[in-house]
């Protein structure tokens, strides 16, 4: 796919989800914790069904084997992000990391800066990959982005400079998508390596970030509820690949 204007469309898209962190001033803690953890549980779901039954697929029948190496090294690499620049997400109305704000800020920019290039580069091998992939990172965007706000509105900054800060980041979204489709005009071969390369990195996330966040539950009812949000993350991502996929 050779256009940039499905590309475009969607990292604005993705871009403006962040402004849903203004719901957060409509909920107390209890009831923005429940949210939280509720679309954390299905986007760990949607993230690990795109990863398994798409991004996977796709890289192995353009790669072959040495996809699984290039999987493995997106792991390592995500991994290594976290460690080195504190790219942290955080699931709670209450995050101690988050003490160093404009800290966090720098590493969800640098994040939505790879989201942005991932995006690009499933379009780039297919424009259902890119729509599935869109929507599995969108899903990812929102628990993200209403606890990022409800974060720097508890460390006192104001609503507008909140949702400002967020928006900016967001933005860097489209330059990694720009800086991927046209380093593929040179590079045609980098979609299917980044495609290896994101699953390997949306395994990490889901495995390493959100659901350890939904683990912490104890409570039955809402053990059974999160749950049935990750289970329906996964079948409505995979009867999204089968719709669009014909």
């Amino acid at each position: 796919m050779d256009s940039i204007t499905p590309i475009l469309i969607s990292l604005f898209f993705i871009s403006l989800i962040s402004f849903v962190g203004a719901f957060t001033l409509y909920l107390n803690r209890k009831k923005l914790r429940s949210v939280l953890v509720t679309l954390t549980s299905f986007a760990a779901g949607a993230l690990l069904a795109v990863t398994f039954f798409d991004l996977m697929p796709e890289a192995v029948e353009a790669l072959g084997d040495n996809a699984f190496s290039l999987i493995l090294i997106g792991l390592i690499i995500f991994f290594i992000l976290e460690r080195v620049i504190h790219w942290h997400h955080c699931h709670d109305e209450k995050c101690d990391f988050h003490a160093e704000h404009y800290l966090n800020i720098i590493g969800d920019g640098f994040h939505n800066f790879l989201d942005g290039g991932i995006i690009a580069a499933a379009y780039l091998a297919d424009i259902n990959l890119g729509i599935i992939t869109t929507i599995a990172i969108a899903a990812h965007e929102i628990p993200q982005e209403l606890g990022d706000f409800a974060i720097l509105i508890n460390g006192g900054f104001s609503p507008k400079k909140a949702l400002l800060l967020n928006f900016l980041t967001a933005l860097t979204a489209i330059l990694g998508g720009l800086t991927v489709f046209y380093i593929s005009q040179v590079f045609n071969a980098i979609a299917p390596i980044l495609i290896a390369i994101s699953a390997g990195g949306f395994i990490y996330i889901s495995t390493a970030d959100l659901l350890p966040a939904i683990a912490k539950e104890k409570n039955r009812k809402k053990i059974l509820m999160h749950s049935l949000a990750f289970l329906i993350g996964i079948m409505l991502l995979y009867l999204l690949l089968h719709f669009l996929g014909g």
